[in-house]
């Protein structure tokens, strides 16, 4: 359910979002990595099966960036699971790749039929084809047009997109944090030293202009609940897979297993617990707060979904805690002795 607590409508899936259930898929496998169980795997079965059914039986949409990250969690769930997926994956690949229009500007586009080309569509769906599918070529490529198009030439974040040709300079912790998974996936995948010191450059400027007293800044609740767990994801894949032994590459290294953990310490210490279970706070620097079924709640508009008027009853800002703590076993677990590192 994408809300607690539930209202009825909720209790009947009549609220389900494509990309928040995608990182649902996501979780699961990071815990299964963690502490593999086989009534764990039947849940991820059963939630890779129920995606399909309760998207009218297809694994597409009209968001690029929804895709993307459907694809990143089903892949990496015949990895860890051994269930095959490939037509799907290769259903899903074929959408990336047609999708590419470069005369256009792009990029890919956030959405079929339109020319908004952004980070969070070409991030995660580069980091899909960098693993899958022998894509790499077009990876760099993507990656490429994100740092010649999209990079701040003052504080090196990476903004939003660029739309009929005008530059959104918004800039999201997600933003950030695809583009760090994108760098990395091909500095481990190409050795070409330019995605390494993309990654030195991005990690810097989060841990200056996005996580204040190092903790990863919170975006509310909706879609934004995602953002920070998104982040420390692929802060924990820099810490743990970044290559190269160079002053810098340890120094990013470090910086993002830091962030990741000091995120986790003050969103667990802020959590609230309820029958025993953690409940999280959308911003992890500030206590958390109980939700209830009343008030606004979590709306979809215009391609995107609102917060509910207390954002931790979200799925997102609870999947996003949980994101994060994964990432933080994940880091410790690469940093302690006779242990194997987590494949993010």
């Amino acid at each position: 359910m994408v809300a607690w607590p539930p209202t009825r409508r909720d209790r009947w899936f009549g609220g389900w979002h494509y990309w928040w259930q995608a990182h649902l898929l996501d979780c699961l496998i990071d815990a299964e990595l963690r502490d593999p169980q086989p009534e764990r795997r039947k849940k991820i079965r059963r939630q890779i099966r129920s995606h399909r059914l309760r998207n009218n039986g297809s694994w597409v949409n009209n968001y690029y960036d929804d895709m993307a990250w459907l694809a990143l969690a089903l892949e990496r769930a015949c990895r860890v699971t051994g269930i095959d997926r490939h037509r799907a994956l290769d259903k899903l690949m074929d959408q990336f790749v047609k999708a590419w229009v470069p005369e256009d500007g792009g990029g890919i586009p956030w959405r079929k039929q339109d020319q908004f080309f952004n980070a969070p569509a070409n991030g995660p769906a580069g980091i899909f084809l960098a693993r899958y599918g022998d894509r790499l070529e077009r990876a760099q490529k993507m990656a490429d047009w994100i740092d010649a198009t999209l990079i701040d030439p003052e504080t090196h974040l990476v903004f939003d997109g660029i739309k009929a040709g005008s530059l959104v300079r918004a800039q999201y912790t997600y933003c950030q944090g695809v583009v760090l998974g994108l760098e990395t996936e091909l500095a481990v995948r190409t050795g070409a030293e330019r995605h390494a010191q993309r990654v030195h450059r991005l990690v810097a400027a989060v841990a200056e202009h996005m996580a204040p007293s190092g903790v990863l800044r919170g975006a509310g609740g909706g879609d934004g609940g995602l953002f920070a767990g998104i982040t420390a994801r692929y802060l924990a894949l820099v810490a743990t897979t970044l290559p190269g032994d160079s002053p810098e590459d340890a120094a990013a290294r470090e910086t993002a297993g830091d962030l990741v953990l000091s995120s986790a310490q003050s969103a667990w210490d802020n959590r609230q617990t309820v029958k025993g279970l953690p409940l999280f706070g959308a911003f992890w620097d500030r206590p958390a707060q109980l939700p209830t079924a009343l008030g606004k709640q979590a709306e979809f508009v215009d391609g995107a979904v609102s917060g509910s008027e207390v954002a931790e009853r979200d799925l997102s800002v609870q999947l996003s805690g949980w994101m994060l703590m994964e990432a933080a076993y994940a880091v410790s677990a690469a940093e302690a002795p006779d242990q194997e590192r987590t494949n993010l």
